[in-house]
């Protein structure tokens, strides 16, 4: 089987000479045009088998090349040693089979920064990825699973929500994965991690999996491996996954680029809600929820899902197909958490079956692959040799007010684009 794969960097085609394939399982060939100091390129780390290649020609300071990029599963074993076959083979069969420990493995690898384990995360992810969808093709072309996206401000009450709604789950059948990203400090980089402690009984189910992960000061606190740890958990068989964000702000925005359903979880008595909620984030809700709807609370819990279904009819709607609602819940009690359940199938069956939720999840993969390349990008401009003895003196100069950052970012991109 063979898997073309494309890289056109447009905006920064002066640089694109300076960046490698940070693969062992894509090999470059570079064409007419070759520049006179350059050297041969280097042997491919495995060889070429009669794949189809896609090329895209690029200009490059008058140079003409075209860059073929291939990726392909049957040679992979050429580009690693045997110890790190094994390595991955034992990962690969330990996550297809159900194994939660291969599992944990995997999404520690992939969360690694370390250049080499990155490699040997993207073969991995790539025959888990061959795997998801021929299980995919077997079911009729239809998802096998269900990404829902969870968020609140905090003390909404998100993971007892979870806790209750896991093992409703689990005990009509299903496999569910809880991927909770937990803020990092700002000062010294660690994270308490404490979801899963307020998960005792999901965390002691065998059909469940919660991995608590540190935001390492990403922005809007979704890690930019979340959703490889998503393709993870469904190779692994899960049907059902949950991602819960931090807090009410950027993370919305990034968790929505990579759910089907986005769930936002508001507590019945935290003040003027229509002014603490920005407009952005309601109208990317599919379902509100106003949770701990019992006792004292039942009715300030009614006032405030009145007040969010009169302000959703004033928004525009996101979907052709779904109209967003707002239901109560309890997880307490367990008052209206079924009757919830029932809307996301509904949500899902719908969305299903006019074709949305294929598209949504189409454009959301070409969302994070620019989202990865405008990341990798900028590392690459920081580390670059040129510029990093230059960064500090800028960065002083803004800080002392001689230069506005806007200036300063300017010189540094001047300088960057200079030197190719």
């Amino acid at each position: 089987m063979s898997i073309p794969a494309l890289l056109l960097l447009r905006p920064f085609q002066h640089g694109i000479n300076s960046l490698r394939v940070p693969s062992p399982r894509l090999h470059c060939i570079l064409h007419s045009g070759r520049h006179p100091a350059s050297q041969a390129p280097s042997a491919p780390l495995w060889k070429p088998s009669g794949h189809h290649c896609t090329k895209w020609m690029l200009l490059s300071g008058g140079l003409r090349r075209a860059f073929c990029i291939q990726a392909t599963l049957k040679d992979h074993k050429e580009g690693l040693s045997d110890k790190e076959q094994r390595f991955v083979d034992k990962l690969y069969m330990g996550l297809v089979s159900g194994q939660r420990a291969c599992l944990a493995e995997a999404i520690t690898l992939v969360e690694s920064t370390h250049s080499r384990k990155k490699e040997l995360a993207q073969v991995l992810l790539q025959r888990v990825l061959v795997y998801h969808r021929e299980q995919e093709r077997l079911n009729q072309g239809k998802p096998l699973t269900f990404r829902v996206g969870l968020s609140g401000p905090p003390g909404a009450g998100k993971s007892t929500f979870i806790e209750y709604f896991g093992k409703m789950l689990t005990d009509r059948g299903h496999r569910l994965s809880v991927l909770a990203v937990d803020p990092s400090s700002c000062t010294s980089g660690g994270s308490l991690l404490g979801d899963k402690t307020r998960m005792i009984e999901l965390s002691r189910d065998m059909n469940a999996y919660i991995r608590p992960s540190p935001t390492s000061g990403t922005l809007g606190g979704v890690t930019r491996t979340t959703n490889e740890a998503i393709l993870l958990c469904e190779g692994g068989g899960y049907d059902i996954i949950l991602i819960e964000t931090v807090g009410v702000g950027q993370s919305e925005f990034a968790v929505a680029d990579m759910v089907d359903m986005f769930v936002l979880l508001l507590p019945p008595a935290g003040g003027d809600e229509l002014q603490g909620i920005k407009r952005g984030i309601i109208e990317m809700a599919d379902l509100v929820v106003i949770t701990k709807s019992d006792g004292d609370l039942v009715v300030p819990a009614r006032r405030i899902q009145a007040e969010y279904v009169s302000a959703l009819k004033l928004l525009r709607r996101r979907s052709g197909v779904w109209k967003p609602k707002v239901i109560r819940i309890s997880a307490r009690s367990g008052e209206g958490i079924s009757e919830m359940w029932d809307t996301m199938t509904e949500f899902q069956r719908v969305m299903l079956a006019s074709g949305e939720l294929t598209t949504k999840r189409q454009k959301q993969q070409k969302v994070w692959m620019w989202n990865l390349i405008q990341e990798n990008i900028l590392e690459h401009f920081k580390t670059h040799p040129s510029i990093q003895e230059q960064i500090p003196l800028m960065e002083r100069k803004v800080l002392s007010g001689t230069l506005s950052p806007g200036l300063a970012a300017d010189l540094l991109l001047k300088a960057f684009r200079s030197k190719h």
